[in-house]
């Protein structure tokens, strides 16, 4: 299996982007990207981060720190949306956002809401419709992503309300969630999550596949982050007992690891890694072509910053082969960052959205074709 670029040195990073100058600080020159590929800004938008696309190509935005979600088009297909649109605001901490037969769900702190026939009514938004409203409503891990899956249940985690701990008063802690598009039959889909802000699905096999960010306050190189991998419903994925692939909590650990899930790819420690998507396209390069890109926000605790990135991740069947960097060059050599990748969506041509958070920003990386 190929070694994280995470203990790769300098040279090996991959060739650098044709650059389009500086903007909210960010110098787009500095992005390193694939041999061909090419990064300009998309849209701005306040602390942006879960991304998703409606059937007509409207880009839907959350913000949890404004509290805001904004609509993003680009109708003449430049690669810039030229109209920014607020269709939602004064929410709690919005953070997810997902399209399902035309209408827009968004996940708040502990309700999850909905706004009807969304693309018909960009300049004149709908009162939001509560799906749940009985979500736990704790700050810790309190965001929430949002998605739907191909057997049409709306999945959202709840995180653990902690570093780490183990609460038995609610078995929706540590867990990812689904429920019915009208927010009915609620049940657990999966346990031991610390937290998830991320997850997707194979496009073959339509099996889950999701990040976990790793617990803190083990030092700078453990626990890892996880990639991981949910073919059914039902599995454990070992949090508090066990992190990564078999290193037992010194706390929680009173189980053996093998009473649990494993991660299928332990990422980098501390790289916060986020949304994900497989990368597929009309005009994706066969060398990248179904591999899954992972968006590592960056560590806030580690004495040597990781992260800042967006990583590739091979699969042979099930099973990761290679974890390599995509796209780098957020984070500077003296340890500052220039943004922070959130979130992923891939459009039809191939070309890749990313939202940072960090900049304000969402840009558009594209292959050569695109």
């Amino acid at each position: 299996m190929t070694s994280p670029r995470w203990l790769a040195s300098a040279a090996a990073v991959l060739c650098a982007c044709t650059c389009s100058g500086e903007i909210n600080g960010v110098d787009l020159d500095a992005i390193n990207l694939p041999p061909g590929y090419t990064i300009s800004v998309f849209a701005e938008v306040e602390a942006a981060r879960s991304l998703c696309r409606a059937p007509g190509g409207t880009i839907f935005v959350g913000s949890r720190k404004t509290g805001k979600v904004v609509a993003l088009t680009d109708a003449d297909g430049d690669g810039r949306a030229e109209r920014t649109r607020t269709v939602a605001e004064g929410l709690h901490v919005p953070n997810g956002v997902a399209v399902h037969n035309g209408d827009l769900y968004i996940a708040e702190q502990s309700r999850v809401i909905k706004l009807p026939a969304i693309e018909q009514h960009l300049d004149d938004p709908p009162a939001p419709v509560v799906i749940r409203d009985d979500l736990p409503t704790d700050d810790h891990h309190g965001w929430k992503f949002l998605a739907f899956g191909p057997d049409g249940w709306l999945y959202v985690p709840v995180g653990a309300p902690c570093n780490v701990c183990l609460r038995e008063d609610d078995p929706r802690y540590a867990s990812i969630l689904r429920m019915r598009p009208d927010g009915s039959e609620l049940e657990i889909f999966a346990e031991g999550v610390r937290n998830t802000v991320g997850f997707t699905w194979h496009p073959e096999t339509g099996e889950m596949w999701f990040t976990d960010n790793g617990r803190d306050h083990l030092g700078d190189d453990l626990p890892p982050d996880e990639l991981n991998h949910a073919p059914t419903a039902g599995l454990h994925f070992g949090f508090p007992n066990c992190h990564g692939t078999d290193i037992r909590d010194e706390q929680f650990g009173e189980l053996a690891c093998s009473e649990f899930t494993p991660a299928a790819q332990e990422l980098g420690p501390h790289v916060a890694a986020l949304g994900l998507r497989f990368y597929t396209g009309a005009n994706v390069p066969q060398e990248h072509h179904g591999k899954l890109l992972i968006a590592e926000h960056g560590s806030w605790n580690r004495s040597v910053p990781i992260g800042y990135r967006i990583t590739e991740v091979q699969l042979d069947g099930d099973t990761p082969i290679s974890y390599d960097v995509f796209a780098d060059g957020w984070l500077r050599a003296d340890g500052s960052a220039l943004g922070r990748p959130v979130d992923l969506e891939v459009l039809p041509d191939g070309a890749l959205l990313v939202s940072d958070d960090g900049a304000g920003l969402i840009y558009r990386i594209a292959p050569p074709s695109a």
